[in-house]
């Protein structure tokens, strides 16, 4: 049985730190250049096609062919590794640190992912719905849908096969997707948050009070 769920905990920890930080790691080895300093205000890509690079955060030299790196998100660095500056770095070494003020409809889902069932991907794979709940998505769209054990609920598009995926947790209802279909997802990330039946109050108690409450 889940333990009881302590919103007020939860929420508190928010109030007294409303921030994600990311961590951001070179994708290789090479002579690394830093752009910003600790505490730099930093934007992500923008346009409509996010198309417009975000803030240059560093340049990253292999074999003479220099490479820039962009900041994934908006926020401020919060934590920069100095003594690497023109330094040779291995591959994914952690080298800087952007604190990403959290907005409201943020907060609520990263509080929705603590408290829903995490649906898994099996394997690291390209995801698409069944065509039954894609038929229910197209006719209900504001109907939840309720799912089972044993339910055909998406398609995995592996190695040029479509393996179908059964759900195999506990009944409850699709309540948010965390992938795109068609775009590949890693191994073991969550691809739905499943609510059971009887936690809905309480979903709906947390966006109201977010809403409501959150400045």
């Amino acid at each position: 049985m889940r333990p009881p769920v302590d919103f007020d905990e939860i929420l508190s920890k928010y109030r007294q730190d409303p921030y994600h930080y990311v961590d951001v790691h070179v994708p290789h080895t090479g002579r690394l250049r830093f752009h910003v300093e600790k505490g730099t205000p930093v934007k992500a890509s923008s346009g409509e096609w996010g198309h417009i690079p975000g803030s240059l955060l560093y340049v990253l030299t292999r074999e003479k062919n220099p490479k820039p790196f962009y900041s994934p998100i908006n926020g401020e660095v919060s934590f920069l590794r100095e003594d690497l500056q023109g330094a040779f770095v291995e591959a994914r070494e952690k080298v800087i640190v952007i604190k990403h003020p959290l907005k409201k409809r943020e907060i609520i889902e990263s509080i929705l992912r603590q408290i829903l069932l995490p649906f898994r991907a099996p394997e690291r794979a390209r995801y698409f719905f069944s065509l039954e709940i894609q038929g229910k998505m197209d006719k209900e769209v504001k109907k939840p849908i309720a799912i089972k054990a044993g339910d055909e609920i998406l398609t995995m598009s592996l190695m040029k096969r479509d393996i179908p995926v059964l759900y195999d947790g506990e009944p409850g209802i699709i309540h948010s997707l965390y992938f795109t279909p068609g775009v590949t997802v890693e191994q073991g990330e969550p691809l739905l948050g499943i609510c059971p039946p009887e936690q809905l109050p309480l979903i709906d108690k947390i966006i109201s009070r977010v809403k409501a409450e959150w400045e």
